[in-house]
């Protein structure tokens, strides 16, 4: 299978070397790495930035950035391509880039900070400080800790995706209300459930005890003592002048530019905004003595200790990655016999692999803008270095055939999906039957209009959440969202007594099989019922 189509030809940025020249780099790249002296590990792998401009080209990368510290030191930080195909600024090490769920880490770090002032405790039950705080029931209510919060162990899943695009034009309040409506995915405390909104929770329960707003205590309290100086807690901190990096989707088969989107209300959970040479001052923070940044302690032994402790077991998904369990912030897994604390980050066009190697004092962070599984090759590679197994795998090459095997079952699914259409088929009703304004009390509501060019969908009053309904078979509409990012899904009207559509049904996929192909087939989504407001 061809790799991706790229939106124009300003690779031609960060591929200054030849084809042929690249491919002998990445040979020689895995030869050093089969032959390195771990003796002195602070040596760069040889030819390193050749190599990751290989993978870039295979992957279709616009732009990337990455940085590796051992012992306390910066020993690489770079950027490669461009900010933004048909631009051509180039990605430096100071390029912001959205480090996503990388964020949750500094949201408990947050928490462990007013641990140590004794103002809260892992363990405090999350409406001893948001006494307004329900969930679906009321013991689950009563007794759900900010420990559980951060470990995912709620029984809470997602909301709306990996992009967490829920409400965006609503304050944290409102959203923190709306999940008494949530219902569980698995019984409280029963496993690991993935919950970008209880990250959310746990930063509005920072600003309940500080005073300050969760954006403002990571602010001041974490990277000014880091010296982070030109990250941020939000996409509306950036302007056109910004030294940042812009996201990239493949759509269709072709990357292109898509709109920055802003999130800021689950912000706790994946709002960052940061470069590779501010996320290695991070980085060091947690390696050596963690807690400590260049002498001043932030947190306390106890503290950092817990942050890593594994609570939440993961499922066993994913072989490459050898997942072990969730702890505050952090994934737990081993490799090559060391313990590894990992999180990953995926937003809009924009992907982060964050990975501490604390026996060896040594941290990579890999960030991209566009989505990819060669962050994750390039993460096993560099642990393989670091930790000294002698024989080396070609990641590159063996993740690159997976996912080529995976998007080609992926794009059969959706394929046989479309075979499925009834064709010749008509609406039910009158086109003007289906307007209207629908109601769930989890998602809010949603308007159905007719527009010069058909029925449109408009979630949340919000002029940046809309999608035309294109007729796919019956009473069943495609919404193609107006922001090509965010793909598209399917609805379908149910009819009520006297024969009107009554009920609009939305299927929200929750994770795509491969965001590559689309929004759809999904094997992890959840149809939310908007009943009709009479």
């Amino acid at each position: 299978m061809q790799a991706p189509k790229l939106f124009s030809s300003d690779m031609t940025f960060f591929i200054r070397i030849t084809f042929g020249t690249i491919l002998l780099s990445g040979f020689l790249f895995l030869n050093a790495l089969a032959q390195s002296n771990r003796g002195n590990i602070s040596d760069m792998p040889e030819d390193l930035s050749a190599f990751i401009q290989k993978g870039m080209q295979d992957w279709g990368i616009p732009g990337m950035s990455v940085a590796i510290v051992h012992n306390d030191s910066l020993i690489f930080a770079e950027g490669f391509g461009v900010k933004k195909l048909g631009e051509g600024d180039a990605v430096g090490r100071n390029t912001l880039f959205g480090v996503a769920s990388t964020t949750k880490a500094f949201t408990a770090t947050a928490i462990a900070m007013l641990v140590d002032e004794g103002l809260v405790s892992w363990d405090d039950p999350i409406q001893k400080h948001l006494p307004d705080f329900k969930l679906y029931d009321s013991y689950v209510s009563e007794n759900i800790t900010i420990r559980d919060a951060l470990t995912h162990r709620s029984g809470l899943g997602r909301m709306t995706g990996n992009r967490i695009q829920y409400m965006p034009n609503r304050e944290r309040s409102e959203l923190v209300y709306r999940m008494r409506y949530m219902e569980p995915e698995a019984p409280f405390r029963s496993g690991y459930v993935y919950s970008n909104m209880m990250y959310m929770v746990a930063g509005e329960v920072v600003q309940a005890v500080s005073g300050l707003s969760w954006d403002d205590f990571v602010m001041s309290r974490i990277f000014e003592p880091l010296g982070m100086q030109n990250s941020n807690t939000t996409i509306t901190g950036l302007s056109e002048r910004s030294d940042a990096a812009w996201p990239h989707q493949e759509i269709e088969g072709e990357i292109v530019p898509i709109p920055r989107r802003n999130f800021d209300n689950v912000g706790a959970s994946a709002s960052i905004n940061s470069s590779a040479y501010e996320m290695s001052r991070w980085m060091r923070f947690h390696l050596g003595e963690a807690g400590v940044f260049e002498g001043e302690r932030l947190v306390s032994r106890g503290s950092m200790a817990e942050l890593y402790r594994e609570v939440t077991q993961l499922p066993s998904s994913d072989r490459l990655a050898n997942p072990s369990g969730y702890a505050l912030g952090w994934t737990v897994s081993t490799w090559n016999g060391r313990t590894i604390y990992r999180h990953g980050g995926a937003t809009d066009g924009m992907n982060t692999n964050l990975i501490l190697i604390p026996e060896e004092n040594v941290g990579i962070f890999i960030t991209t803008n566009t989505f990819n599984w060669f962050m994750t090759a390039l993460g096993h590679t560099l642990k393989d270095f670091y930790t000294g197994i002698s024989e080396q795998q070609n990641w590159h090459d063996r993740t690159l055939q997976r996912f080529n095997d995976r998007k080609q079952q992926v794009l059969a699914i959706r394929e046989s999906l479309h075979a499925g259409r009834a064709e010749y088929t008509e609406p039910s009703q009158n086109i003007t039957a289906y307007t209207g304004t629908f109601h769930d009390p989890l998602y809010d509501e949603v308007e159905v209009v007719l527009g010069e060019k058909g029925l449109e969908l408009h979630f949340w009053g919000d002029e940046t959440q809309i999608a035309d309904l294109k007729h796919w078979h019956y009473d069943t509409f495609r919404a193609v969202w107006r922001n090509p990012a965010q793909r598209e899904k399917f609805v379908w009207f149910q009819l009520g007594e006297d024969g009107q559509p009554d009920l609009l049904n939305v299927r929200f996929a929750l994770r795509p099989m491969l965001l590559q192909v689309g929004a759809y087939p999904t094997n992890y989504y959840r149809i939310v019922g908007y009943k009709r407001l009479k």
